[in-house]
């Protein structure tokens, strides 16, 4: 029986691609966790099937610690 190396292991390409897109992927989400007012260790949850979901849905729903509604452009405030 014949192996087919190309299905044996991960190259150095794949690991490069890997750590690359990684860090594409945790480091803004990690910087608005941080300007939330959350651990940027918080981002790690992004890498975690369904698990991410519902973090999106919490982050979206969860009153922030700075700003808040009278922060969008344009909205009038009449005080």
């Amino acid at each position: 029986m014949m192996m087919n190396n190309m299905m044996v292991g991960y190259g150095v390409s794949h690991w490069l691609m890997f750590i690359i897109m990684a860090v594409l992927i945790l480091y803004p989400v990690g910087r608005i966790l941080g300007r939330i007012g959350l651990s940027p260790f918080w981002s790690v949850v992004a890498f975690i099937p369904f698990f991410n979901l519902i973090g999106l849905w919490v982050l979206a729903f969860t009153p922030w610690p700075r700003g808040g509604a009278g922060d969008v452009p344009g909205n009038i405030q009449t005080h």
